[in-house]
This record gives C-alpha cells, sequence and structure tokens, in this order.
C-alpha cells in the first residue's frame, strides 16, 4: 500500500483519490482505512519516509572533504528531487503556509542535519556567516515553487543556481543590508552595516552603527567606492 500510495501522491499530491490507491495496491478501500485512518496520514507517511531519506543523505555528507562544493550540491539535489515529486511539492508548499507537519521529530532531524551542512561550508568559508538553517529551509521552499512556475524560456536548474549564489560569500561582505525603518526617538534603531540593533544616542540624534568595527567597515566602503 505505501509503495502505491507513493507512486500515486509523487504523481499527483494530495489530490489523488484513495480509491486510486487502492486499485494500484489490489486491494480495496476498506483495507486501506484499517491501516490507515484517513488519506492524509497516509499521505503523511509517504511524505515522510521521503523527508528521512533526505536526512540520511544529509547525514552521510557530514563528513565529506569539501563542504562547501557538497552543500550546495545537496541543496540542489533536494530542489531536483522534490521538482518531480508532486507529493512533496504539495507537502512544502502546505509547511510553508502553517497548514501541515509531517511530524516533528522527522522535521528538527531534517533541519539538524541540514545545519551540520550549513555550520561546516560557513567555516570553510564557502558560505555566508549571517545565514542560518531557517533562511536556509526557506530559501529551499521558495526555490522549489519558482522552478515550478519559472518561464518556458528559463532553463531547468536557473531558479535554483540564483539561489545558490545568493548563499555564498561575495566581495560585499557576509552581511545583508536591510532597510533601516526610522521610529521614534525612544526607539532602538538597526546598524547600517549588520543590520543589528543600535540605541539612539544622548544627543537625540538616530545612531547608525552599532560601534566603531561597523563605522570604521562601512568608511572603508565609502573610501574604496570613491576609489
Amino acid at each position: 500500500m505505501l509503495e502505491a500510495a507513493r507512486s500515486a501522491f509523487e504523481e499527483g499530491g494530495l489530490a489523488v483519490p484513495l480509491g486510486e490507491i487502492a486499485r494500484r495496491a489490489g486491494v480495496g478501500p476498506g483495507t486501506v482505512y484499517r491501516h490507515f485512518p484517513s488519506k492524509e496520514a497516509l499521505f503523511r507517511a509517504t511524505v515522510v519516509d521521503r523527508i528521512r531519506l533526505f536526512t540520511d543523505t544529509a547525514r552521510e555528507l557530514a563528513d565529506a572533504a569539501d563542504p562547501g562544493a557538497v552543500f550546495f550540491r545537496y541543496l540542489a539535489a533536494v530542489v531536483r528531487l522534490s521538482a518531480r515529486n508532486k507529493a512533496l511539492q504539495d507537502a512544502l508548499e502546505a509547511s510553508a503556509e502553517g497548514r501541515f507537519r509531517p511530524s516533528e521529530d522527522v522535521e528538527q532531524g531534517f533541519h539538524a542535519a541540514l545545519r551540520v551542512l550549513l555550520t561546516r561550508a560557513q567555516e570553510s568559508g564557502d558560505v555566508r556567516k549571517d545565514v542560518d538553517t531557517e533562511d536556509v529551509v526557506a530559501l529551499l521552499f521558495g526555490c522549489l515553487s519558482m522552478e515550478r512556475h519559472r518561464g518556458t524560456g528559463a532553463p531547468a536548474g536557473r531558479m535554483t543556481a540564483l539561489m545558490c549564489d545568493s548563499l555564498r560569500v561575495g566581495r560585499g561582505g557576509n552581511v545583508t543590508k536591510l532597510p533601516v525603518v526610522r521610529g521614534s526617538r525612544n526607539e532602538t534603531g538597526r546598524c547600517a552595516v549588520c543590520g543589528e540593533a543600535v540605541r539612539v544616542a544622548r544627543t537625540g540624534r538616530p545612531a547608525r552603527y552599532c560601534g566603531g568595527g561597523c563605522r570604521q567597515r562601512a568608511h572603508r566602503e565609502r573610501v574604496r567606492g570613491r576609489g
């Protein structure tokens, strides 16, 4: 039944009727219901199986000799395999919207295995330091959606390549500068360089940097720009 369900869900996602799964398995719908209380429970079992495979693969790669290249190849493989699997697409989309959770243990296991790959790639100098596991998971969800809806002229894998490029260490540094929202004089602002919280100066003027290090970095960037 699981093999039949996995095949059916991979082709049609959660919309596949239970009767079709029973037909593929060569059993009646009642037999399926005796093992799984609902179609959603059967769907969850097949998705969990695939996520565990991703987790096991990440754990096997944890000690790879080239952590940066391995990290990016792993992300590309997850997107490529998920793009062929309608069940995973539906599950990831529903998970991103908070409507579906495969299981707490499975989800935590995947995040933990991915965190190891990310940390090693950051330590090797291949991935930006300001990225965390939640960022990578969100990018995976978004990248999968973009690959699914890419235009006919865009080659397969282009969105994945752009995602990976956004994670690489670049010439501009390892920190994404977020727009600074100006608030009242009593509110805490954000450093213009690293985005960390900064206190309003005693004079009441809005502070731009969290400390001397970021102030010097900004000065060097201005000098480099004038050069």
